[in-house]
């Protein structure tokens, strides 16, 4: 599975993104009614945004972070011209799962190295 990540990282995280901007500026009119709090929608969103970036490190992993984080607050910006209510404590939970994503894969990463590191033959 993690190899799906390191080949297709980029193609998935332009689909979250083109997601994300979807269902974040759907006109609030026609938005079904889906359970959970709308922060935790956020949360879960960038972390899964962030997490195949994360788990593949490129090089300018911090960049493509602050770029989300400023992608984000665009978003809420724009929200209000499209029948919709931009809050910054959306923006807050954005960024919150950013930061959770990047820990999830170093999590992931660490689990992988060190299952590998136990499978090689001792010397």
């Amino acid at each position: 599975m993690l190899n799906l990540f390191k080949v297709y990282w980029l193609l998935i995280t332009i689909i979250l993104l083109i997601c994300i901007t979807a269902l974040s500026l759907w006109p609030a009119v026609s938005l079904p009614q889906v359970p959970g709090s709308d922060k935790t929608h956020h949360f879960i969103s960038y972390g899964a945004l962030m997490l195949p970036v994360a788990l593949v490190r490129p090089k300018n992993l911090l960049y493509i972070a602050c770029g989300f984080a400023l992608f984000s607050g665009a978003i809420e910006l724009i929200q209000p011209y499209v029948n919709r209510h931009g809050e910054w404590l959306d923006m807050a939970a954005n960024v919150t799962g950013l930061f959770f994503g990047y820990v999830i894969a170093k999590v992931i990463v660490f689990c992988v190295d060190k299952k590998h590191k136990s499978q090689l033959p001792k010397s």
